[in-house]
């Protein structure tokens, strides 16, 4: 897809990630919508971006979330494609998580992004997309439709550069190498299923031409996981950079 000129709406832009997205997006000549939480930083970000359409949103209001894409469709008279980077993290062994807080993270995680998607599948532009970020702190299983995204031309191979998980093949067989690490059963299972529901998605957007981007991004350098819910992040590798990731899902968009 042609990134220069597409109508883009960005969920959770207010975060490090969503910010740094709608940037890039706006560089590359899109038209982007801007939602978030925080409107200090919405209103920042848009007047940054020379006033773009912008409007806050609760992550666990999930009717809010579902009128999102209608309202970017209306505010740029069309929409190519929602990107939704909306996450919570909450760590702990099993017995110590809430039973508040892993419905906490069901919600923000999982069914904040299928009410976004929801609200905005009807109204995307035929071939346009709808992305989420399912990727998280643990090596998740990947199926035969994971793609890795190309690092640029002479750079080594970095474990942790982003996956695009296009769900063209949403029922393809799960490898079995997968690496849970303790303390992330709830986040790990919020994520999951968020990346189920894309795969359900894209095989009735199919028709439409629709492409779904399950974008399974790697432990990045953004402090994430430094601002967890509830317990503390388990032993990990240095962050990679954000912002090469970023570059990355543009390529990806433009590829889809």
């Amino acid at each position: 897809m042609e990134i220069s000129g597409a109508r883009v709406l960005v969920v959770g832009a207010t975060g490090v990630l969503g910010g740094l997205i709608a940037c890039a997006l706006a560089e590359r000549g899109a038209q982007p919508a801007l939602a978030g939480r925080n409107p200090v930083r919405l209103a920042a970000l848009a007047r940054d971006l020379g006033g773009p359409p912008a409007r806050c949103f609760e992550a666990c209001d999930l009717d809010q979330c579902s009128a999102l894409g209608p309202w970017a469709e209306r505010a740029l008279s069309g929409l190519d494609g929602v990107l939704v980077t909306v996450g919570a993290a909450a760590f702990g062994a099993v017995e110590d998580v809430s039973n508040a807080m892993a419905g906490h993270l069901l919600t923000v995680n999982a069914l904040c992004p299928m009410a976004v998607l929801r609200g905005a599948a009807p109204v995307v532009a035929d071939k346009g997309f709808l992305l989420a970020m399912t990727g998280g702190v643990p090596e998740r299983a990947r199926t035969d439709a994971t793609v890795d995204v190309p690092l640029p031309m002479g750079q080594p191979e970095h474990p942790d550069h982003p996956h695009a998980h296009p769900h063209e093949h949403p029922n393809a067989p799960v490898h079995a190498q997968t690496d849970h690490i303790a303390g992330t059963a709830d986040y790990t299972a919020s994520k999951e299923a968020l990346s189920g529901w894309l795969g359900v998605l894209a095989e009735e957007l199919a028709p439409r031409a629709v492409t779904v981007l399950d974008i399974r991004s790697p432990h990045l350098d953004t402090g994430f996981t430094e601002r967890s819910l509830t317990g503390q992040a388990p032993a990990l590798p240095p962050g990679a950079d954000a912002l090469k990731a970023v570059h990355f899902l543009m390529d990806s968009i433009a590829s889809a």
